[in-house]
């Protein structure tokens, strides 16, 4: 599971780099921002806003793609009591807490499968996605439009694959709903990032007050 969520987050950094260089950054600057950055999102945002205001557009871009890395905060909470990560090991955990290795980890049934789950996936992600990035880069243009080849959709389909098993209990479903519910409506008036917050918002909201979760109907005799 691991090494294929690797390899379709991998084809999407093709495109990832196609576009970046597209957007006016040279191969080294595209790489830089991949290795260090490592959220897909987060860089789509920053180099789809370079690539419509130009330099100028730098601070706005900067903005957008911190509000869109705001979730890996909300994944790395969830994470942390089950990786117990301390020192250099802390330090690489918080650089690979991305949407596939929580994903990948949340889905497993144990606590030793799930932080297997996320060092294997964190790893593979961000071997594949740098190595694809780098292609991408130095291709550019000689692709043609990455949305030909599907490569936009790569990873979507990837972590849709992960998470549609999930989504067999009530709480899960109506989590996904509610969430999706406040993207679609959001996303065209809003600026970028801000949905995936406000999405995020319901999540925790209707997660944590476990609104939807089925009741227990046994009670002791008496009550």
């Amino acid at each position: 599971m691991s090494i294929s969520v690797g390899l379709a987050t991998g084809l999407y950094g093709i495109s990832f780099g196609a576009l970046s260089t597209a957007a006016g950054l040279d191969v080294w600057q595209t790489q830089v921002l991949s290795l260090l950055m490592f959220s897909g999102g987060s860089q789509f945002a920053f180099i789809g806003i370079l690539a419509a205001g130009g330099p100028a557009a730098v601070g706005a871009a900067v903005v957008s793609a911190w509000l869109l890395g705001v979730r890996n905060g909300f994944y790395a909470v969830r994470m942390n009591p089950i990786l117990d990560a301390v020192g250099l090991k802390r330090f690489v955990g918080a650089q690979l807490t991305i949407d596939e290795s929580t994903a990948v980890a949340t889905s497993q049934e144990t606590k030793v499968l799930q932080a297997k789950g996320f060092w294997l996936t964190g790893a593979a992600v961000f071997i594949f996605w740098n190595s694809m990035t780098l292609l991408g880069a130095i291709l550019g243009n000689a692709l043609g439009d990455p949305k030909v080849w599907g490569l936009d959709a790569a990873a979507a389909a990837a972590f849709l694959g992960l998470l549609w098993p999930r989504l067999k209990e009530r709480q899960a479903l109506a989590v996904g709903a509610l969430a999706f519910l406040v993207a679609v409506i959001t996303t065209p008036s809003l600026p970028a990032g801000i949905p995936v917050i406000l999405a995020g918002v319901v999540a925790v909201i209707v997660g944590g007050l476990n609104l939807f979760a089925k009741r227990s109907s046994n009670k002791r005799a008496g009550e």
